[in-house]
This record gives structure tokens, C-alpha cells and sequence, in this order.
């Protein structure tokens, strides 16, 4: 199932499924979506603040559930991550969100909805920036937009010539992406919404976490067979997660994805421009894609937009 492509001239809806964004940075946000040729729908509870959420729970579900029902409203972008959205996923309605299928948009925080609205209703999502993210960034921007307006048609995915994507696999394989930030998705086990991995391509990217973190993180995807369960494995951007300056005892971020995922001896991508820094690539969560080595690519085998 996928939403409508994106035109200039539609109207993105504004949500804020998990914690608070500042005024100013929402203004900056808008004013940029403005000038790309939008319009702008504002939930009813974006600028709520309680505690340290956008909002009581259940208001921020009630938003999500406005937005996909509301037929004037064509995308859905979130306009921050941070921590919140696992709270509200007993209040969305995934059989409503069924019969009004449309792009919705976020990362970090907001990887629970993109997983458990794929698996629950089919619906493609996609990791991406929110409204809070630089969105003048070239190839964070142009992405996006070629994502989101073009991508009724398969595409590639490529990190920017500069960068290289490091390959580990001697074949190319397919599956389903699946995944995000590594942290949300070891949250999510064990619970009703866990993330299905079997015979998925899965993608992780995390912020800040130092390398035992990582590892024990890793170490419980393991055990739980996430992992092992997955065709091929796609290491996004991890930003700030490797030991400032020489510690004794210490793994290093490099050891321990070493340890912990090339030694499964399945195709890995190493170090995707999606994550917490920049650029920031779109990602289809729920599009069967190929880890193409030969062209250092992710390739997307079918349309994620009508």
C-alpha cells in the first residue's frame, strides 16, 4: 500500500508525536516548506507541552488520526523525534489508517510509527527528516523530493560521490527494509509492536550512545533473533557513538559492530547517510529494495508513491 505523491501545491500536515519543539524552530520549518511550493496544516496539539511531551498521549494520537483521515491534507511530516511516540501507539487506529493511506514522514523517536504502521497496515513510511532538520541541506533536500515526487518508479539509493559506502558480501540480496534507530527498536521487543525482521533488509542508526551501549543494544537483537532472522543488514549513520580518545578496556564502535554483526557473515552496508547527521537520505520502510554492491547502492525494486 502507498500514499499519493507529493505535488507542488499539496498541503503537508504538522505533527508532533513525541517530545517538544521550540516556536522558533517550527517557524524556521514552515518557512522553508512554504517557499518549496507547499501549504501547511498545523495539528491541533503541535505546540502542547506536557512534561517534557508535545502534549498529553492521547492528543498527539488524536493528531495522527486527524491527519490521515483529513482528505485535504496529502503528506504528514513529523516535527521532532526526541522521546514520546511509543507512549501513544495504543490509541492509533491502524484499521482507519487502512482506508486513507498517505506519506508519512520522521526518523529517530518517530522509527516506532514508521515500523509499526508498515507492519500493521502495509502502508509504506518513510526515515527521513522532520521539520526540525536542515532541510537547505543539498542532499538531504534533494532526497527528499525526489523520493517523495518521483518515486513512483524504482530508484537508487547512493550516498553523495564523497562519502563511500562500504560493502561486506559477495552477492547482491532483496527483501523489505525495516528499521531505524537502533535504541527504539530494542524498546519495542517483547512488546506487541516489536519489528519483524524475518527475511528483511534491516537498517539502524543511532546517536550518542558509546560503544558498550551499542553493544549490549546489538547483543539484544541478538538474542532475541533479530538478527539472525534478517537477509542483510544496512548501518546507517552513527553519530557520536565511538570512544572520545584513548579509554583502557574500551572496544572501539569499529570492534564491536565487527563482533557483533559482520561476524553473522551476512551482506552489510556500512555508513548510509540516514541518521542524526548530514546528509540525511529518505528511506522507504516497507519497500523491497536490493543491497547492490557492484554499484554501491541501495536499490528500490518498486514505487513507494502512486
Amino acid at each position: 500500500m502507498i500514499g499519493k505523491r507529493l505535488k507542488n501545491g499539496d498541503t503537508i500536515g504538522l505533527i508532533s508525536p513525541a517530545s517538544i519543539e521550540s516556536i522558533e524552530n517550527i517557524n524556521n520549518g514552515k518557512k522553508i516548506i512554504a517557499d518549496l511550493g507547499f501549504n501547511i496544516a498545523e495539528g491541533k496539539h503541535v505546540y502542547d507541552k506536557w512534561g517534557y511531551f508535545a502534549g498529553r498521549d492521547k492528543d498527539r494520537a488524536e493528531d495522527i488520526m486527524r491527519m490521515f483521515i483529513d482528505d485535504s491534507i496529502d503528506m504528514i511530516l513529523c516535527v521532532r523525534g526526541g522521546y514520546g511516540s511509543m507512549r501513544i501507539l495504543p490509541f492509533i487506529d491502524f484499521d482507519l489508517i487502512k482506508k486513507h493511506p498517505k506519506i508519512i514522514i520522521g526518523y529517530s523517536d518517530i522509527t516506532v510509527l514508521l515500523n509499526t504502521i508498515n507492519q500493521r497496515c502495509g502502508l509504506i513510511t518513510f526515515h527521513g527528516p522532520t521539520l526540525s532538520s536542515d532541510l537547505q541541506e543539498k542532499n538531504t533536500l534533494m532526497s527528499l523530493l525526489n523520493t517523495l515526487k518521483d518515486g513512483f518508479k524504482p530508484y537508487s539509493i547512493m550516498n553523495p560521490s564523497s562519502i563511500i559506502l562500504e560493502c561486506y558480501g559477495k552477492e547482491n540480496v532483496q527483501g523489505e527494509l525495516v528499521g531505524g534507530n537502533l535504541c527504539l527498536i530494542t524498546s519495542n521487543l517483547g512488546t506487541p509492536y516489536e519489528i519483524d525482521t524475518k527475511n528483511k533488509i534491516l537498517f539502524l542508526e543511532e546517536v550518542g550512545e558509546e560503544p558498550y551501549r551499542i553493544d549490549r543494544m546489538l547483543t539484544q537483537l541478538l538474542l532475541a533473533g533479530k538478527l539472525q532472522q534478517c537477509k542483510g543488514i544496512i548501518l546507517g549513520q552513527f553519530t557520536d557513538c565511538d570512544i572520545n580518545g584513548e579509554k583502557e578496556n574500551e572496544f572501539t564502535l569499529w570492534q564491536v559492530i565487527e563482533n557483533r554483526i559482520l561476524s553473522l557473515n551476512k551482506p552489510v552496508m556500512l555508513n548510509l547517510m540516514s541518521g542524526h547527521s548530514y546528509p540525511k537520505l529518505t528511506l522507504p520502510i516497507g519497500a523491497r529494495v536490493e543491497l547492490n554492491y557492484r554499484k554501491g547502492s541501495v536499490d528500490v525494486l518498486e514505487p513507494v508513491v502512486k
